[in-house]
């Protein structure tokens, strides 16, 4: 058994990455079911399907007994966003939930919080100097994000990333670029223990996305993956349609000057990322996505129809 199967505790190595807004409760479960492990985005969960934390963890126990993980987002945007992270992460570990995945910033308080209750962390990683910080926040693993990654990607791709990373000692899980049993099979014969996949899990009968979303990632080629630093304030992949094409892929001229002082900087990144919750949020309940806003991976290029969760994963072993 490798690493990342008795970290996770699970028996297929295929992490359902969590996604805003798109990881509602039932995809999330079907994930785990299903052998892999289901990975809930907390903002996702309460904001966009309206459930209490405590409440839609108790939804998705109910059904799956199979361990699921939470996304935790470290990123200091505020001193309430903060305190409230702080509070799910309690009643996750409360509520069972032994595998967490921090993404942007320094993981070590959510290490100090989950290894003292027996749980493991892995990081979100896009390059080497942030994979070492997360070594020295002892985190468990890290989730590599390439250059084909799907929302927030990275620059790399994925035969460097791994070469780049494999000498840290920790087990690597491949984010990006994975959407077909031929690029999971090539993605575990580099050496990666397991993979995330968010895109492919979009087209599945599970998730609870608008059915233009799903068809416009039937429809994509991978050329068709544009990456835009107009939407969040950092480079997001997304499917180039003309709504897209009409916001532009570059922030305005003043913006972009903004962005070059550490202080305006944060200020522009908190609305980027407001102003994006709400506008996806939109996307879920069919008012976005009718512009043409779809968030996706260059895994496009290997989705061809729309499946079962259950059946997706059966059909990569």
């Amino acid at each position: 058994m490798s690493k990342f199967l008795e970290d996770t505790g699970i028996t297929v190595p295929i992490i359902g990455g969590p996604m805003y807004p798109c990881s509602n409760p039932e995809l999330v479960a079907a994930v785990s079911e299903a052998g892999g492990i289901g990975i809930v985005q907390p903002i996702s969960l309460t904001y966009v399907h309206g459930y209490e934390f405590k409440e839609g963890l108790e939804y998705i126990k109910s059904l799956t007994s199979k361990p699921i993980g939470m996304n935790v987002l470290i990123e200091k945007s505020s001193a309430k966003y903060e305190e409230r992270m702080k509070e799910w992460i309690s009643i996750a570990l409360e509520e069972g939930i032994k595998f967490f995945i921090t993404s942007l910033g320094k993981p070590d308080w959510v290490v100090t919080l989950a290894h003292a209750k027996g749980a493991k962390v892995y990081h979100d990683v896009t390059e080497l100097k942030w994979a070492k910080i997360a070594v020295e926040s002892k985190v468990d693993g890290l989730i590599c994000v390439n250059a084909n990654a799907g929302g927030h990607a990275g620059d790399i791709q994925a035969l460097a990333l791994y070469n780049d990373l494999k000498d840290l000692g920790l087990p690597l899980v491949c984010a990006g670029g994975v959407g077909d049993k031929q690029q999971y099979e090539k993605m575990l014969s580099l050496g990666y223990l397991g993979v995330q996949m968010g895109t492919r899990f979009i087209v599945s009968d599970e998730c609870k996305v608008p059915q233009n979303y799903k068809e416009a990632i039937i429809k994509a080629k991978k050329e068709d993956i544009v990456y835009s630093l107009n939407l969040t304030g950092v480079k997001v992949s997304v499917i180039n349609t003309p709504y897209i094409q009409g916001l532009g892929l570059k922030p305005n001229v003043l913006v972009s000057y903004m962005l070059r002082y550490s202080f305006l900087k944060r200020f522009i990144h908190l609305f980027y990322m407001l102003r994006s919750i709400k506008n996806l949020k939109g996307l879920i309940k069919g008012k976005k996505s009718q512009q043409g806003f779809f968030q996706a991976g260059k895994s496009v290029e290997g989705i061809d129809a729309t499946d079962t969760v259950k059946n997706i994963i059966k059909s990569f072993l």
